[in-house]
């Protein structure tokens, strides 16, 4: 009996048509032979197969043997298990709801980095500092089109402290920042570090898992952003300005704790009720169990009682020697988990809420469905 070797076709109707798919864009940047692309307008945030070589829903490659796009999907059959294994050696017990790994409050010691970061400043510093003591030759993040006035999110590559800190701070819209990979490549990079939430922290391990070639190697380095959900660009304008009167081009900064807050550049803050955002709730979030980016190598995000302290959690040995390298070099403050037992509540509350998004019918089934990639 042949070994079953998954390819677009299975991906089309399990993941991408099926309610699964993240939009995370693994399997574009991982096609080898540039038949998938990518559609972010009018609310799509998916992956779609060009109408060329099999079709929108099937892939001559596929049928001839390419198995890319199924291996670099983070949603693609027994995901999580193959990851678990990859990265810890074994699955995440019952009560590991966040995931595997050590809580802990950090926040930058440069005033700079707090005050141009966000929640602490911690990544901002971690990424320079891995750029800076040859850790990665680049980083894939995300960064605001043109003058940042349009408050429009897109993939960026920071190779210096400067793009760093010009991709600092969040956006609540969606950003596939893996869709920054082939400009990496071009720059030469090897070395590359991701920066994203739950549904793009699991690329890499699922490439590395199922052994998805160079891509998988270069991705050394994930960096998990706590993420309840992000939100479609139309809130924008249907929500913030329609009803708050709020132009796109006046804010300067947001934030979500409890509710959203906006600043803007008349030095006024604002805060919309975060129930009326949720109809702008982006698809590819509503079935995504991972609230805590559980296959990072770091996670980390501002949910505690401390707005200048980043709640981080530690998952790899690779996460933990950067952590204690910051430590050493004295460029992060630290402190245990315990100090905000609201924040760590708060992660396990959240962390649970998001794990009952997977369908119950995706469990029994596709998860549990063995596959060999080969």
């Amino acid at each position: 009996m042949a070994l079953e070797k998954p390819h677009w076709k299975e991906l089309f109707t399990e993941v991408v048509t099926s309610g699964l798919c993240t939009g995370c864009a693994a399997c574009v940047v991982a096609c080898p032979h540039d038949v998938l692309d990518y559609k972010s307008t009018e609310g799509a945030y998916k992956p779609f197969h060009l109408d060329i070589d099999g079709g929108t829903a099937d892939c001559t490659h596929g049928e001839k043997g390419c198995t890319m796009c199924t291996r670099a999907c983070p949603r693609f059959r027994n995901w999580e298990s193959e990851i678990n294994q990859h990265k810890f050696a074994r699955d995440r017990e019952e009560e590991e709801v966040f995931g595997i790994g050590d809580v802990f409050l950090a926040r930058s010691s440069d005033p700079s980095l707090i005050e141009n970061g966000q929640d602490g400043g911690f990544i901002s510093t971690l990424l320079i500092y891995a750029l800076e003591n040859d850790r990665i030759d680049a980083a894939l993040v995300s960064g605001l089109e043109g003058d940042g006035s349009t408050w429009r999110a897109e993939p960026r590559v920071a190779r210096t402290r400067e793009e760093v800190l010009d991709t600092a701070k969040s956006r609540y819209t969606y950003s596939p920042n893996l869709l920054a990979y082939p400009k990496a490549i071009e720059g030469g990079a090897e070395r590359i570090a991701l920066v994203g939430m739950g549904c793009m922290a699991s690329a890499p391990g699922a490439m590395q898992s199922r052994k998805a070639g160079k891509i998988a190697r270069r991705l050394g380095l994930t960096i998990g952003l706590l993420c309840s959900k992000t939100f479609d660009d139309r809130i924008f304008e249907d929500l913030f300005e329609a009803k708050y009167g709020l132009l796109r081009a006046d804010i300067i900064k947001m934030n979500i704790k409890g509710v959203f807050q906006i600043w803007t550049r008349d030095g006024a803050f604002h805060e919309v009720p975060l129930k009326e955002a949720h109809p702008f709730t982006r698809d590819g979030c509503n079935a995504c169990p991972d609230f805590a980016a559980e296959h990072a190598d770091i996670s980390a995000g501002g949910i505690g009682a401390f707005g200048d302290w980043t709640l981080v959690i530690v998952r790899t040995d690779q996460g933990r020697e950067l952590v204690s390298a910051l430590v050493d070099a004295g460029l992060i403050e630290t402190r245990p988990g315990d100090d905000d037992p609201g924040a760590v509540a708060l992660l396990h509350k959240l962390a649970r809420l998001s794990r009952k998004r997977w369908p119950e019918t995706a469990t029994p089934g596709p998860q549990r469905v063995p596959v060999v990639l080969s």
